[in-house]
């Protein structure tokens, strides 16, 4: 799932477990997820199991802790179960927003998403990290969230976990309020049907 929480950091418990995903490496893959769903769902794939897809950003997971309109906590992933407080290096962050006044807003909610560096930013500070995704962990590692600030870290919004108030009813529904909200998406996200359209 993850790795072991640092001892560098104080900790957070997810409200609810925060997991890895899982790969797929071909169509017949896609295929056996889509028959899994699908008998969970009690869905026939034949008719078509609508599926929200978006590139993968190669980043570093983080949870953001909204209460009232508040964003309260950040946390990494973790093991899962239980991450690092990173609350203080996720607010230098321009993408995430300290604060939600529409009434649309849940009254709590855990949004979940990907902090990454774009690669013309890495461009400019590559002589400091192996990768892009390295350079997003370690920045956000930092134990000054004033060296943090310097690095031109981004953040887009894909789920959520634990939740109260929330009105959706499905994923799609979810990326238009997270956009509404402030949130940035992926822009290549597409609903589609089917394992050759995917």
């Amino acid at each position: 799932v993850g790795t072991t929480p640092s001892p560098s950091f104080s900790k957070v418990t997810h409200r609810e477990p925060m997991l890895s995903l899982a790969n797929a490496f071909d169509d017949a893959d896609v295929n056996d997820f889509l028959l899994r769903v699908g008998r969970f769902l009690s869905l026939d794939i034949a008719q078509g199991i609508e599926i929200v897809a978006e590139p993968k950003i190669d980043g570093v997971s983080a949870s953001l802790r909204y209460e009232k309109g508040l964003f309260v906590v950040g946390a990494t992933r973790g093991d899962g179960t239980v991450g690092e407080d990173i609350t203080d290096n996720l607010r230098t962050i321009k993408d995430i927003p300290k604060t939600i006044k529409l009434k649309s807003f849940p009254t709590e909610i855990d949004i979940r998403g990907e902090v990454f560096i774009q690669n013309r930013d890495f461009q400019k500070i590559n002589e400091k990290f192996a990768n892009p995704r390295n350079a997003a962990s370690g920045s956000l590692r930092q134990k000054d969230p004033h060296i943090t600030s310097k690095i031109p870290l981004k953040f887009i919004a894909y789920t959520y976990g634990f939740e109260k108030g929330l009105k959706i009813n499905n994923q799609t529904d979810y990326l238009k309020k997270l956009s509404d909200w402030g949130f940035k998406t992926n822009p290549f996200n597409k609903l589609i049907t089917g394992v050759k359209n995917l």
